[in-house]
């Protein structure tokens, strides 16, 4: 094997490390987003809730 068979092999080698790399950073953002997506889903849901029952002490008292 040749000196520009080593470096082609180790190029084509780190490409591959760098794709892969990639698309797990893809993939670790995409599930971030989701999960603040999530979260503020729920806080909205918790601050109509309390809404809701502070109109409804407001009317018993």
């Amino acid at each position: 094997m040749g000196i520009k068979d080593q470096f082609q092999d180790k190029s084509e080698q780190m490409q591959q490390q760098a794709k892969k790399k990639f698309g797990e950073q893809q993939d670790e953002a995409s599930e971030r987003s989701s999960q603040g997506r999530e979260s503020a889903e729920q806080e909205m849901e918790r601050g109509e809730r309390t809404a809701r029952e502070r109109l409804d002490e407001d009317y018993d008292a």
